[in-house]
């Protein structure tokens, strides 16, 4: 925000701006070529002493900074034409006031831009953020499972899942019955899933691919389309010595958790951020600890990035993570999250940051008050 100071420039706002009467004070707004906003304040000695005239004008300027984030503007250096200009401003004004939408969405909601429009931006920001993050909350489940039936990452996936001392010593991809696939699915879903199917096998030719994949909570299949009726494989796992192989569905939830994850791992693609609420969900420590570390190790060199939230403080060590890149999330007293930094601390590297965390040297833990069962 820019501060208006000159006194010529107060007197042209005074008798060229449009006026606004408010019960305590009155507004001039008048239009600036600048493509930026401008804010000044002068407060009558009427009002009080210097001291709460000087505080008036900060409320002041602190309310119309609040207010003029909420507002979208362009910034200095984008210069539009007459065309774009108009529309811009149709398309914010349609969205001023308007707190239930989101200003990214609208501006893509239906809207065309010219090729050697500037306002493409936009669109190619939104397409960034819904393409290139991948939001993964605690009970999310990947359905990406290209790499089974590659025998390159297949290979790969028998090689870190035994990393994991899951016990699992083989992963193989195998045929199976198609009335297990009809049981794992609700009535309803099976019967779409049918449908998509035989109008895929109608219209072979018209798709690039002739495999698609179902996961479901605990299991997942591949269904390839044949010439005569579609082929359906699922994941067998094997263990050690056992002569028993265990379908997906069997293993436990901390196992079916670190092939969920995997994706993580094996997926090339640069510029992306996975965002993960809960990353240790049914894990042990160490186990989450080890996945950390192969991430980094795969994907060294790339624009690859995990946020992620967690509640396992024994993760919280510094030769993992530097001191900016381990943050707090506290509530105050009015319930609002307060979001800060380690390295606010200044703590040495050789410090126990997890002890030290779960002793409240650096606050973001539970308070819990005294309960009495002998009050009535």
């Amino acid at each position: 925000m820019e501060k208006i100071k000159k006194n010529e420039e107060f007197q042209l706002i005074y008798n060229k701006g449009q006026k606004y009467f408010g019960h305590y004070f009155l507004l001039y707004i008048k239009k600036n070529d600048q493509n930026k906003n401008r804010f000044g304040v002068v407060v009558s000695k009427k009002t009080g002493n210097a001291v709460c005239r000087v505080r008036l004008k900060r409320l002041f300027r602190e309310i119309f900074r609040n207010e003029e984030e909420k507002f979208p503007h362009l910034g200095e250096d984008a210069k539009l034409n007459k065309i774009d200009e108009a529309k811009f401003k149709t398309y914010t004004d349609d969205f001023d006031g308007n707190e239930s939408i989101l200003f990214l969405t609208e501006m893509n909601r239906n809207k065309k831009y010219s090729e050697d429009s500037k306002l493409v931006f936009f669109k190619e920001v939104y397409s960034w953020l819904s393409q290139n993050i991948i939001i993964v909350k605690p009970n999310t489940s990947f359905d990406n499972f290209q790499y089974y039936n590659d025998e390159t990452s297949l290979e790969l996936i028998n090689k870190l899942i035994k990393t994991f001392d899951t016990g699992i010593d083989k992963v193989r991809v195998e045929k199976t019955d198609f009335e297990e696939f009809r049981k794992a699915l609700p009535a309803k879903v099976f019967d779409l899933v049918m449908k998509d199917i035989r109008n895929k096998m109608a219209h072979k030719s018209l798709y690039s691919s002739a495999r698609m994949t179902m996961r479901t909570d605990k299991s997942f299949f591949t269904v390839t389309l044949d010439d005569d009726e579609p082929i359906v494989s699922t994941l067998k796992l094997y263990h050690g010595k056992s002569f028993y192989d265990f379908n997906f569905d069997e293993e436990s939830d901390g196992t079916r958790r670190i092939f969920d994850l995997l994706d993580m791992l094996l997926n090339k693609n640069d510029d992306i951020i996975y965002v993960v609420d809960e990353l240790e969900r049914s894990l042990h420590p160490k186990l989450t600890e080890h996945f950390l570390e192969l991430f980094m190790n795969f994907h060294k060199g790339h624009k690859t990035q995990l946020l992620f939230t967690t509640h396992e403080a024994s993760i919280m060590e510094q030769k993992l993570f530097r001191r900016d890149e381990i943050w707090f999330v506290e509530r105050d007293g009015n319930n609002t999250s307060n979001v800060y930094s380690l390295d606010k601390f200044k703590e040495r590297y050789d410090k126990t940051l997890s002890k030290a965390y779960l002793e409240g040297r650096y606050g973001a833990i539970p308070v819990f008050s005294n309960f009495d069962l002998t009050e009535e």
